[in-house]
């Protein structure tokens, strides 16, 4: 049919229609800006289909190295296509609970040298427990395996691991949760669970780490007292280590980690049992053990931290960022001497289980959901 044979009422309706779909493009448009106190943003799926993105690390190409905890795979990502190829030789990891591929890290001289540290559950007979190992990608393979450390001792449940991998002036810091079950052990400087440990980038133990002249004491462990630390992150500005741990019901904490230093748990916490019952009477401070930075009443389940230190949003500059698992949101944290100033919730009503965030290179952030897709924000155009 013609256009010149169009009956006046059809071409009202042509007209409806189009303005119905430009109403409704609009509307999708602005649905994909999000408002936030200082910046409107934008997010870019980058990938899909990574079952639990737990770890992310940029290497020097643009791509990214993505962990998938629950099917032990690591990923690397083209951030500009959007796919994606498992890598090879990756080591069988035990993926069960909250167990599997954990966090990777690239070493601070990786132009040169090459590493790619990353850290996993193994299984050895009915027992696990975690591994930190590093290799050398050739094409998309591991080559040059090699185990730095290995977890003392190894338990049979399949909770409370932590894992996070930070380098620091050489040294690789990364955390262990105490394992659900034995949250005393947390206490006891002759295993590893809850605790932040530091070895040197080739698995030695550093000679001035605290205990290492304690009889009895696992020579690798920096702080203690820790439940499930799954954020570690280093403050640039004012070279502080900071570290996000699970509470029970309530108590989530954010930390600055210090050599030898005793951060309380169980002996101290702001959160509950499950039941609601009091932990050690209700107790939340005592002399000589350390008060966090902040904590979360209710718990939004701090998984991953970022320090931000790029210019694409010069208003977030120096501020912490943690992904929140069971209250859903981007949670974005101002510390000015000390002190945590405001707190505000990013993507809250998305249902997006945020589990982790990293500054890229291009001074973007970027951030993983359970389910699993990673993201970058930018700001509005």
């Amino acid at each position: 049919m013609h256009a010149s044979s169009c009956s006046p009422s059809w071409r009202i309706m042509a007209v409806t229609i189009l303005l119905a779909a430009s109403h409704i493009s609009c509307a999708q448009s602005k649905s994909r800006v999000t408002k936030t106190e200082s910046v409107d943003i934008v997010v870019d799926t980058i990938a899909r289909n990574i079952t639990i993105p737990f770890g992310m690390a940029f290497l020097p190409d643009g791509s990214m190295l993505v962990t998938d905890r629950s099917e032990g795979k690591i990923w690397k990502v083209d951030p500009k296509k959007g796919d994606k190829t498992a890598l090879q030789n990756v080591p069988a990891v035990h993926g069960k609970g909250q167990g599997g591929m954990m966090d990777i890290a690239l070493h601070p001289d990786y132009a040169k040298n090459g590493w790619i540290y990353f850290s996993y559950t193994l299984k050895k007979d009915s027992l696990n427990g975690t591994v930190v190992e590093r290799a050398r990608l050739k094409g998309n393979a591991l080559t040059d395996i090699e185990r730095l450390f290995t977890c003392s001792p190894f338990y049979k449940n399949e909770a409370h691991f932590g894992s996070r991998l930070v380098f620091d002036k050489g040294y690789l810091f990364f955390t262990i949760g105490e394992r659900s079950a034995l949250r005393d052990s947390a206490q006891k400087l002759s295993n590893h669970f809850g605790k932040v440990i530091r070895i040197r980038d080739d698995g030695s133990v550093p000679t001035d780490n605290p205990f290492v002249a304690v009889p009895g004491a696992m020579p690798e462990i920096w702080s203690y007292g820790h439940r499930n630390p799954q954020g570690l992150v280093l403050n640039t500005v004012t070279g502080e280590l900071y570290e996000s741990e699970h509470g029970p019901k309530g108590g989530d904490e954010l930390n600055v980690i210090r050599s030898g230093k005793n951060y309380g748990w169980p002996i101290i916490t702001y959160g509950t049992e499950y039941t609601g019952t009091l932990i050690n009477n209700g107790l939340t401070e005592k002399e000589g053990l350390e008060q966090p930075l902040k904590y979360y009443k209710p718990s939004i389940g701090p998984s991953g931290l970022a320090f931000y230190t790029g210019d694409k949003f010069p208003m977030w500059k120096g501020n912490v960022f943690t992904g929140a698992l069971a209250l859903q949101h981007l949670n974005r944290l101002v510390v000015e001497n000390g002190k945590v100033v405001k707190e505000e919730r990013i993507f809250e009503g998305r249902n997006w289980r945020v589990r982790h965030v990293k500054q890229g290179p291009d001074g973007y952030l970027y951030f993983s959901v359970d389910g699993g897709m990673v993201m970058r924000i930018r700001p509005a155009k």
